[in-house]
């Protein structure tokens, strides 16, 4: 800590945080009308509108997930005062990402000096997660912010402060009670951890009642639990919600493995390892000696509250959970950062040029995919979805307008919802659960519920992806992560039986549109509202403006026709290989569609 006399003049918060915003405005100023992406499409705006023309707060146009609904009143409240469109959402977003990176200078300053703190920020600030999250219409950013002035207040020893914030963070995201929960285990078993040097190890070693005061934040999350049940009949969300992200999350070796993820995204995801590895480095040099002697180090007993923090949320995230995001861990994140930016301050002549290199390096990651497998939402690749999107759907919508087109979530929603900005009307979707063999293969026998399909990747596959040729690897991602490979459009095209009629590619990702020949010949010069109905009910396919999936029954199907179609299945594969995919176009094709009719290389790796 800084003596009293060297703490340098403060400036005030609010003209701290009008800077910050003001600057992540400028750095996201081409993001700021993207349209909603992936889970902002598929859950959090859904909510936060309905709430804003209903004024419920629990949704029923999407099933209900039981997340706390502040961040959703917050977004209603914007939409209200200034109008509903994309831009709104993300500079409100924003506002939220200031507060939090505000936070991030205030803790980093209280526990090591400004220095230090103004490094943590920026280099938080740049980190390819935090910086894309930053204008997300997510949960976790609101969460991490009002957790790092939760955890200011609780350094200072404010605890109806703490509880406060904490309170806040846990109606943000109910993940975030995990801090408070923390804090309250390591004062317990601290004493008992570090008897023989309690004052260095506890930060507050004889905390009595006022401990009780870190269980006030389980109050408001219980109290919205107990609403939730009554107004649903489930407490923790609709039953598949729960089997994801808890039932299914609990089997042993799917927890270890989640945990050296967790691990993984804690300290050296997107480059991350980096700023790590400077940091171990640093260790080894002895402190550096100025004017007041030796550099000081952030207290023990605060890197070891820190730490409480960092395990409860590397372990709790371990064990529940279905998908292994990285955003996750954003209210951890920092905390890491502000250690090991510290650690370089204190033992590292020229820290700021290592400081330097690590931010250069966040950046390049914001732009540059790594050579592992990771969610679009974690780099600027996001940017490049919803483009691809935006050009594939409204090249349906212009090309086929009362068609019925096969596609997978989350384009089904973006092709039945308006609002989340990819079309200007609903169309009728076929929904299938992604583009494996299998998936489609059940299609193919019902191709007559669909005459068009969109395609495109649901996950980004490296050119050398790691551990590629391990099967154990690839099998415990199958098994417990979800894991599935999409057919390349080409492939894909071979199984539905169709034309090939639009593709593009854009840094590992891919969109297509097929049209199903025989279908469109059949039913050229009829009306296409025909009997759609009665092959719905036929087919046990969902045809409706909220998408369903394919029936059971057609999945079930699948493996007794696995020997028949496997020698066609490959031979397409094969064929994809040598494939050179162009935009098709007829003369009756939009002129837009048409003037950016290119030649692309499809990636069928």
């Amino acid at each position: 800590m800084l003596r009293d006399d060297l703490q340098p003049r403060r400036f005030h918060p609010a003209l701290l945080f009008v800077l910050v915003f003001f600057l992540l405005v400028v750095l996201h100023a081409p993001l700021l009308r993207l349209s909603y992406f992936w889970d902002e499409a598929g859950y959090y705006v859904p909510a936060a509108r309905e709430l804003l023309l209903t004024g419920s707060l629990i949704p029923r146009s999407t099933p209900s997930n039981a997340h706390p609904p502040l961040v959703m009143v917050y977004l209603a409240a914007c939409w209200k005062l200034t109008g509903f469109a994309p831009v709104v959402t993300r500079t409100a977003m924003l506002a939220l990402a200031a507060f939090c990176l505000l936070g991030v200078f205030r803790l980093a300053e209280r526990v090591s000096n400004p220095q230090v703190a103004l490094a943590a920020t920026i280099c938080t600030a740049l980190y390819p997660v935090f910086f894309v999250q930053s204008s997300l219409a997510h949960l976790d950013m609101a969460a991490a912010g009002l957790t790092l002035w939760g955890l200011r207040s609780y350094i200072d020893n404010r605890r109806a402060q703490t509880a406060f914030w904490f309170s806040l963070a846990a109606l943000a995201k109910e993940t975030a009670i995990l801090t408070p929960l923390g804090l309250l285990a390591w004062e317990v078993l601290c004493p008992w951890v570090g008897s023989k040097s309690r004052e260095s190890t506890c930060l507050y070693p004889r905390r009595r009642w006022s401990s009780a005061l870190l269980l006030v934040p389980v109050i408001p999350l219980g109290i919205w639990y107990a609403y939730h049940y009554l107004r649903t009949g489930f407490v923790f969300g609709n039953p598949e919600f729960f089997r994801y992200n808890v039932e299914a999350t609990l089997h042993p070796l799917r927890i270890l493995l989640a945990l050296i993820l967790r691990f993984w995204q804690a300290l050296g995801y997107l480059n991350l390892y980096l700023l790590t590895l400077a940091g171990l480095l640093a260790l080894r040099r002895p402190p550096l000696q100025d004017e007041n002697g030796e550099r000081p180090k952030i207290a023990l007993n605060v890197q070891l509250a820190f730490l409480a923090v960092i395990l409860a949320y590397v372990v709790a995230m371990a064990v529940v959970g279905g998908a292994v995001l990285a955003r996750y861990m954003l209210p951890v994140v920092p905390l890491i950062i502000i250690i090991w930016v510290s650690t370089l301050w204190r033992r590292v002549q020229l820290w700021w040029a290592v400081v330097a290199m690590v931010g250069l390096a966040f950046v390049i990651g914001l732009f540059v995919n790594p050579p592992y497998g990771f969610s679009f939402e974690d780099n600027l690749a996001y940017r490049d979805y919803i483009l691809l999107h935006q050009r594939a759907e409204q090249f349906v919508e212009a090309r086929y307008p009362m068609a019925r087109v096969l596609t997978a979530w989350p384009a089904s929603d973006e092709l039945t919802h308006p609002y989340l900005g990819y079309i200007t009307r609903p169309m009728r979707v076929v929904r299938i659960e992604d583009f494996s063999a299998e998936q489609l293969l059940a299609a193919a026998e019902s191709r007559s519920a669909f005459e068009v399909a969109l395609l495109f990747s649901t996950k980004y596959e490296p050119p050398h992806p790691w551990f590629e040729h391990w099967r154990a690897w690839q099998s415990w991602k199958t098994r417990f992560f979800g894991y599935h490979r999409d057919l390349p459009a080409a492939a894909a095209t071979e199984i539905l039986g169709g034309k090939l009629v639009y593709s593009e590619t854009r840094d590992g990702q891919w969109t297509a549109v097929v049209e199903i020949q025989q279908i469109m010949e059949a039913q050229a010069g009829t009306s296409m509202q025909s009997d759609w109905l009665s092959q719905h009910q036929m087919t046990g396919v969902g045809l409706h403006h909220q998408p369903d999936l394919a029936s059971r029954a057609e999945m079930q199907r699948i493996p007794s026709r696995q020997c028949e179609m496997d020698g066609y299945f490959h031979s397409a594969i094969h064929r994809c290989y040598n494939y050179h995919v162009a935009l098709l176009h007829r003369d009756d094709c939009a002129p837009d569609y048409v003037a950016g009719a290119q030649s692309t290389g499809l990636n069928c790796g």
